[in-house]
């Protein structure tokens, strides 16, 4: 079985979604490892904030499979796809497939989103702090120690929501 990463993001209903996103995947895929999630401002584009955070499983499916079913738990959301930034009921990316590099179909493993976001490399690290960047190598808490976040601003979020 392979282990796999996944990021959650939505600043569309975001208690709502992300709430659907969880128990979807739990659903599907069983126990599922969790990070805090995160308030962080939309990159890229101007929008209200994100609800953030990444999810660790196990699964047998193949990384193809896998990224169909995160599209379809996406469109079962509300989400459209589109090729502009826009605000989103639900994104979920496939971040991590074990230690699968790979450039094939519109998939690319590791995501690169990793690198670049602190919305993703900081819930990413702090569920697995000593594993490792399949390319680099890197302990993911060391990227997170060396990444500038001064532009990047997280605050971490009750959860589960209080109603």
């Amino acid at each position: 079985m392979a282990q796999v990463y996944v990021s959650i993001g939505s600043n569309i209903d975001r208690e709502r979604n992300i709430s659907l996103a969880l128990q979807q995947l739990a659903d599907d895929y069983g126990h599922l490892q969790q990070s805090s999630v995160y308030e962080s401002d939309a990159v890229g584009f101007d929008s209200a904030p994100f609800y953030n955070l990444v999810v660790g499983f196990r699964t047998r499916v193949d990384p193809f499979q896998l990224q169909e079913q995160l599209h379809a738990i996406e469109a079962a959301s509300g989400r459209e796809r589109s090729e502009s930034m826009t605000a989103r009921s639900l994104d979920l990316d496939l971040l991590i497939y074990d230690d699968v590099v790979m450039d094939e179909g519109g998939l690319i493993l590791p995501r690169a989103d990793i690198t670049r976001y602190a919305f993703v490399l900081y819930p990413l690290a702090e569920i697995v702090p000593d594993a490792r960047h399949p390319v680099s190598g890197e302990r993911y808490a060391d990227m997170w120690s060396a990444f500038d976040d001064s532009d990047q601003v997280l605050t971490r979020v009750v959860w589960p929501p209080v109603t």
